[in-house]
């Protein structure tokens, strides 16, 4: 329940606070005192979106701020739970719009989004205005309201569910229907890939290996030239590093023999010199392998272009290349058990649809059932707003046959179409075919009647129920509201008195220039003060005592 909302720098609002009872909260006033901007600043903190425009003239920014009383709201109670925002029975919401187009959004003093006071919105309040209206012309809604109606939204849900699973699996029969469609031309393809990659004998670091080889074949003479030089001074030639070396050898031996005092080791010359020997047959051994293969060499330079194609092809490394060939059986394999999982996937369809049509009748069954009910309990409702001629149905129409399933939507088999009559004799018809607005205001008014009880959301707001009305059919209407205001907290603007009387609590809009400004104000009415408002709204700028006396009565009866 709404216990109080304060609106500061809003519009015309320069600062007022309203504090709401249970019941019924009428608000009265001049057009364009301000009463819609109290419904806008509820609607922003239901999440609605906002505007710098609706920051007032020379203002940086608009606040608006409200509690609610939730302690019986236990969906309320655990989305804050959810959230981190306190377990208190008390909620406080409070919006911050600035000129500069920032928002600031804050739950329980904790700063919040949008996304999170949208959910919150949806089970605090409920606003009926003209909005509420198309919906109730749009057909595609009354399927929703009849199942809220008869409390099937549950079995909905679970049908729901099913629907959804249907269509993944319908979706994945699609696929796998196309894959198999495209599978010859894919699996040729494939099969010539895996046999070309299969038949080139493919090995990890071919390729630089062939490149290493290339490199030596290419330079054989170079190679030749090098190490048989090398050899030659260290070993062949006259005058040889080796020669040389063994005459070394024999003088430090020489001197030895007279100064033994002499630091060089016999040995180490001669590990050096048996050192210098071996790299001089390696040499030797070396010059005898090299050969010039042309031939050899023209088979690496084809092998590495072939390798070079694959590679263009299947990936930019031998490495690529053996996991594309991988990857290409492994599909391969898996064509060949297309067919298999396309009948189990069918199987798993069959047995879903008949879950689905089961589900579905079920719910259709029950619709029908329940139509009958909405029907009397809607008609009982605008008959005593004074429409007693007028006629209400819930059509009902699905498509049996052959083909049931094709007629499934995530609602059900069944399309639901509210029709109406208003008088005696003519035909039945579309529901936006044929109310007028006061006639939907009323019809509106009828279904929050007979759905009060079923709801959840705490605050009702009618911004237009009497539009289109007067009369009896004002004080109908007010009837009706008071009766919706035994299970909501109901709050209503409203310009008739038929109305306004049945108010538990009159809040007064009204506008005053101070200065060169214009500022809305809201004043809660005394009961004396309440019976100027009545006459106001009776008689116009000019109040005379016997409209005074009927406002007086009007107010009387409306409390027996």
């Amino acid at each position: 329940m709404l216990t109080e909302l304060s609106i500061k720098n809003l519009a015309i609002i320069d600062e007022l606070n309203i504090a709401f009872t249970e019941g019924l909260n009428v608000l009265s006033g001049e057009t364009g005192a301000g009463k819609s901007i109290i419904i806008g600043a509820v609607s922003l903190l239901l999440g609605d979106r906002a505007s710098s425009d609706f920051v007032r003239s020379s203002e940086e920014s608009a606040v608006v701020e409200a509690i609610f009383d939730v302690n019986d709201n236990e969906d309320i109670r655990e989305k804050l739970k959810e959230t981190g925002m306190g377990e208190t029975g008390e909620l406080v919401l409070k919006r911050v719009v600035s000129r500069g187009g920032r928002n600031r959004i804050y739950i329980n003093g904790n700063l919040a989004t949008l996304g999170m006071l949208s959910s919150l919105g949806e089970s605090l309040v409920n606003i009926c205005g003209q909005r509420e209206h198309q919906i109730l012309l749009d057909a595609d809604s009354h399927v929703d309201i009849l199942d809220k109606f008869g409390g099937l939204m549950p079995l909905r849900a679970e049908f729901s569910g099913l629907y959804s699973d249907w269509q993944v699996l319908k979706r994945k029969l699609d696929e796998l229907k196309t894959r198999n469609d495209e599978k010859r031309e894919r699996e040729e393809l494939l099969r010539f890939q895996l046999d070309e990659l299969e038949r080139s004998g493919l090995k990890i670091d071919e390729d630089l290996l062939l490149q290493d080889e290339k490199r030596i074949l290419a330079n054989a003479k170079r190679l030749d030239e090098c190490a048989g030089k090398a050899h030659d001074i260290l070993y062949a030639a006259e005058g040889s590093v080796l020669e040389k070396l063994d005459g070394v050898v024999g003088n430090v031996k020489e001197v030895k023999e007279i100064d033994p005092g002499l630091k060089i080791s016999e040995e180490e010359l001669k590990s050096a010199f048996f050192n210098l020997e071996e790299i001089a047959f390696v040499l030797r051994d070396y010059v005898k392998s090299i050969t010039y293969d042309p031939a050899r060499l023209e088979e690496i330079d084809d092998r590495l272009e072939y390798l070079g194609k694959l590679k263009r092809k299947y990936g930019k490394t031998i490495e690529d290349i053996l996991k594309r060939k991988e990857e290409t059986g492994a599909e391969l394999e898996g064509m060949a058990y297309l067919n298999e999982e396309i009948g189990r996937v069918s199987g798993e369809i069959d047995e879903m649809e008949k879950l689905l049509l089961g589900k579905a009748k079920e719910l259709s069954g029950k619709r029908s059932g329940v139509s009958g009910v909405l029907k009397k309990a809607i008609e009982d409702e605008i008959h005593s707003m004074r429409m007693a001629d007028t006629v209400f149905d819930v059509r009902i129409v699905n498509h049996p046959g052959d083909d049931e399933i094709s007629s499934l939507n995530s609602k059900g088999m069944d399309e639901v179409e509210f029709y109406l009559s208003t008088n005696v004799g003519e035909e039945l018809m579309p529901l936006n075919r044929i109310a007028s607005g006061g006639e939907l205001s009323r019809i509106v008014l009828a279904m929050k009647k007979v759905l009060a009880g079923s709801g959840s959301v705490g605050t009702v707001v009618f911004d237009e129920v009497d539009s289109g009305i007067g009369g009896a059919a004002a004080e109908a209407v007010g009837e009706k509201l008071k009766d919706v205001s035994k299970h909501h907290q109901v709050i209503c603007i409203t310009h008739l008195p038929q109305i306004a009387c049945f108010g538990d609590t009159h809040f007064l809009v009204s506008k005053k220039v101070c200065g060169e400004r214009t500022s809305a104000s809201v004043v809660l009415l005394s009961e004396t003060q309440r019976l100027d408002e009545v006459t106001r709204m009776l008689s116009g700028a000019e109040a005379t005592e016997k409209t005074r006396e009927h406002a007086s009565e009007m107010l009387k009866m409306s409390r027996e």
